[in-house]
């Protein structure tokens, strides 16, 4: 019997191990391809996967509020209210110009610049209206809903209400309207806080954004269980309690506002601190502006707060600080007396004082103020350099108004765009000696309202400046307070007897002249002291304007201690007499007269 066997050479069998291998290597290609993927590349792919269906959002921190003091209690300034985004997927909407109309009849707006916006070639996403409020909102809803029910029959509807959404988003909110406007600032439509306490103090307002990071299927929708979400809450703004005082704000703006028309001014500033602890209480301009409805204003000017951002030469009430110098360098005493002779001439100019100046003859320190001697101010100059002004004198003062007044520097008061004035060099220049005698009464020199108030504080409360501030604490999203104290930025301004001796100048001051500011009511049982100022204003191409003046006030109210200082700005009033006693003066006397009557000043004792 014959054995069979296998035919190595048969042609089938040759084909059947070829393909057998070619499986095999197909088989190991493809082991080793799903090891170089899965393990080699597994970082690789699974981040590139996670690109894909990992979605991170931005969870926008609700702003802090801003309140005022109203008694015992706050009153909000700034709040946060929700408003809305309508937009459109152009894509799904037919018939867009009966779209454009549609919307145009429920929300508003220009049909021209709808239809614009839905036919932009390519849009997915065509913003239609932002802010709106709930009203509109619901209006949309109601909308959406009607349409449904009228086309659910329809096999080809037209639907423009099922193709527009609405995004929800806080904005701010000032229900005082143009209340302390340009002291808040406002926030732009970008979220980013602009002038006043919303710029200054932009950080701590906005809070911190929270945080969604989802894996999401094919349509983007995150799925909950994965283990790889972020949700991260976001932690509000902090709240801020001001020093101001909304009844004074109130009627500040009113007087400030009122006095303006009558001295037929076009502009001003006026404010009220506290000189025993830096807090500013009111502080307003005038015109203003609603920080609500910030895009409609199309002076930007209006924006500013000039109190503490538009320094200019302040004239006459830079007298009293002046004389407060030379008596604290020991250069003259209160009782000193000098011959006036209506003029000095220093250098190429000529220093003249106003014409009721008493005539020539023999003047005190307290006619200094009561008449506003210019020529009064530069003697007191020459004394501080012994008996001419020199560089020793013009040092002196610089030291004066720089290092203890602190002007030429800013305040640091919560405040966006503080300046910091312009005090002139006491060594380098031409013309120092001309120079530095017209900075005696306020002139080639220039300083802000909020830095002059500041400067008086300190000369009149015993000598301690106190940084000026509009915060009196804060309080985070967990409901902890941090108050902020009066805080010492200098000591030893001037002597106390220097500052005692300094208000009882000023107050004699004020008692001669008060009938002439339009004052009424003597209030003997309490002190009133104060100066005014006229300055002229200077050309831009240097030298000053004749017919054109800034009229100011600088004082304080109290009893025994001064309780409030007051400063005023008027620009360019046109009124009989001068600008200072004609224009700023009346609203000094009625800011006295409501802080008399509203806001517990101390009578003497």
């Amino acid at each position: 019997m014959q054995t069979g066997h296998i035919n190595h050479k048969d042609p089938g069998i040759l084909r059947i191990r070829i393909w057998y291998g070619v499986l095999l290597l197909l088989f190991a290609i493809f082991i080793v391809r799903l090891f170089y993927l899965q393990v080699i590349r597994h970082d690789h792919y699974q981040k590139a996967a996670l690109t894909g269906q990992l979605k991170q959002y931005e969870i926008p921190a609700e702003r802090g509020m801003i309140v005022a003091q109203n008694g015992d209690s706050t009153v909000p300034l700034v709040l946060n209210e929700t408003r809305y985004t309508a937009y459109a997927d152009p894509q799904f909407i037919k018939d867009k110009r009966a779209a454009a109309a549609e919307i145009t009849r429920v929300i508003g707006g220009d049909q021209n610049e709808h239809l614009r916006n839905l036919e932009v070639e390519g849009s997915r996403y065509a913003i239609l209206a932002k802010r709106l409020d709930k009203a509109q909102k619901e209006k949309i809803d109601e909308e959406r809903k009607s349409e449904s029910k009228r086309l659910e029959n329809d096999k080809d509807p037209n639907y423009v209400w099922q193709w527009i959404g609405l995004q929800e988003e806080k904005v701010r909110t000032y229900p005082h309207g143009t209340l302390a406007a340009q002291l808040l600032g406002f926030v732009d439509n970008d979220g980013t806080g602009k002038y006043g306490i919303e710029q200054a103090l932009d950080s701590e307002l906005k809070g911190t954004a929270g945080q969604l990071k989802a894996i999401t299927d094919a349509q983007g929708v995150p799925l909950a269980a994965n283990k790889d979400n972020v949700n991260i809450a976001p932690k509000p703004g902090k709240q801020l309690v001001l020093t101001i005082d909304l009844a004074m704000q109130q009627q500040l703006e009113e007087a400030l506002k009122t006095g303006l028309e009558a001295a037929r001014s076009p502009s001003g500033t006026a404010l009220i601190m506290d000189p025993n602890t830096g807090a500013i209480k009111a502080m307003a301009n005038y015109p203003t502006y609603n920080p609500a409805e910030f895009g409609k204003v199309e002076d930007g000017n209006l924006f500013t707060n000039a109190a503490v951002a538009a320094p200019f030469e302040v004239g006459s009430i830079m007298k009293p600080l002046t004389v407060a110098a030379g008596m604290d360098m020991g250069a003259i005493t209160k009782n000193s007396t000098y011959y006036d002779n209506r003029f000095f001439h220093i250098d190429d100019a000529t220093v003249r004082n106003v014409e009721e100046d008493g005539g020539a003859g023999t003047k005190s320190m307290a006619d200094i103020l009561q008449l506003s001697l210019n020529t009064g101010v530069t003697w007191v100059l020459m004394q501080m350099g012994g008996g001419e002004i020199n560089e020793k004198g013009r040092t002196a003062w610089h030291t004066y108004m720089t290092d203890h007044y602190k002007l030429g520097e800013i305040t640091g008061v919560e405040q966006g765009y503080e300046a910091d004035g312009l005090i002139p060099s006491p060594t380098e220049g031409y013309g120092l000696d001309i120079q530095y005698a017209n900075s005696t009464f306020g002139q080639g020199m220039t300083a802000t309202p909020l830095q002059m108030a500041a400067a008086l504080s300190a000369t009149i409360n015993g000598g301690t400046y106190y940084r000026p501030r509009l915060i009196e604490k804060t309080i985070d999203s967990t409901g902890h307070e941090s108050i902020k104290k009066p805080e010492v930025v200098r000591g030893g301004v001037v002597g106390e007897q220097v500052s005692k001796d300094l208000r009882g100048m000023m107050e004699a001051a004020y008692s001669k002249n008060r009938t002439v500011y339009g004052s009424k009511r003597a209030h003997n049982e309490y002190r009133i002291g104060g100066k005014t100022g006229t300055a002229q204003i200077p050309k831009a191409e240097g030298g000053y304007h004749d017919d054109k003046y800034n009229g100011t006030y600088i004082g304080y109210v109290g009893g025994d201690r001064p309780d409030y200082v007051i400063m005023v700005r008027v620009n360019e009033p046109k009124v009989p007499g001068y600008a200072g006693s004609r224009g700023a003066a009346p609203i000094f006397v009625r800011l006295t007269d409501i802080l008399i009557d509203n806001f517990g000043v101390t009578p003497k004792d």
